[in-house]
């Protein structure tokens, strides 16, 4: 396969990545890797080194047309950010010298979790009374809802900071945002609005990629023809994706997507234990 040809195929398999990732919050990671690794036996640390990058490039996107709504709570963002900041070096180091077959086993485990996240029946939560850390620490803030302001309050800060370290570790190692662990560590633990947390968390990816991306490309996992191809591809599917997603029954795509996503995991999964990677 010619150079050209391989840009082009994976330009559209970016997109596609992009698209959908965008439609069930997932991000193009979870797609991208599997592609490069099963479609084109591209060496997974490479793979994980372009969907860093698709990572970064995304999140910055989509991240400024929230912050400008004022959903996304910045300053918690920033404070949790410590957590996967310190998390993602861990886990790209640890990558660096895991074996790639391991690598691909944790990352189909971690697949099979982001796709139950995805269909999970999700409620918003507004908290009355948070804990005394969030105040002390001015965590708690408001959120635009059909054009009032609601107030929201934190609780089990120190929770959530923990659990926002180990998804900053598997970013690091799997080179995916791990937006589903975010999620649920401010959604579910720290009671935050699943808007907010949403918005908050694609807030982060950018900066915990970021803090990866440094590790594999001092180590010559970045390969610029490729990540240009998936970066370019991703975020072209991502704007499109926006602009569906009102006219679609995003449920249903959710559930879809889910079980594809599961079967690739467990594809990942299978190839690791037989050491195909």
């Amino acid at each position: 396969m010619s150079i050209l040809i391989f840009s082009i195929i994976l330009l559209a398999g970016a997109y596609v990545a992009g698209l959908l990732g965008s439609l069930t919050g997932l991000g193009g990671g979870v797609i991208i890797i599997p592609l490069l690794t099963l479609g084109f036996h591209v060496d997974i640390r490479y793979a994980i080194g372009a969907a860093l990058l698709a990572s970064i490039a995304t999140s910055s996107g989509a991240a400024s047309a929230y912050v400008k709504e004022g959903i996304t709570n910045i300053r918690l963002g920033i404070f949790l950010e410590i957590a996967t900041t310190i998390g993602a070096i861990i886990g790209a180091f640890i990558a660096i010298y895991m074996p790639t077959n391991a690598i691909a086993i944790i990352f189909g485990v971690v697949l099979i979790f982001s796709a139950g996240m995805t269909v999970r029946k999700r409620k918003e939560k507004v908290l009355s009374q948070g804990s005394k850390l969030s105040e002390r620490l001015k965590l708690n803030s408001s959120y635009p809802v059909d054009g009032q302001k609601v107030n929201y309050q934190l609780t089990h800060v120190a929770g959530g900071f923990s659990l926002m370290t180990l998804a900053g570790v598997l970013s690091g190692l799997l080179g995916i945002g791990s937006g589903s662990l975010k999620v649920l560590a401010m959604d579910s633990i720290m009671k935050i609005p699943f808007k907010v947390s949403t918005t908050t968390s694609n807030f982060m990816i950018g900066v915990t990629a970021v803090a990866s991306a440094v590790v594999y490309l001092q180590r010559g996992y970045m390969e610029p023809g490729m990540a240009f191809s998936v970066v370019l591809g991703v975020l072209a599917g991502a704007r499109t994706g926006a602009k569906v997603l009102p006219n679609i029954n995003a449920r249903i795509l959710r559930i879809i997507f889910a079980v594809a996503i599961a079967g690739v995991a467990l594809e990942m999964i299978i190839n690791g234990l037989n050491h195909k990677f």
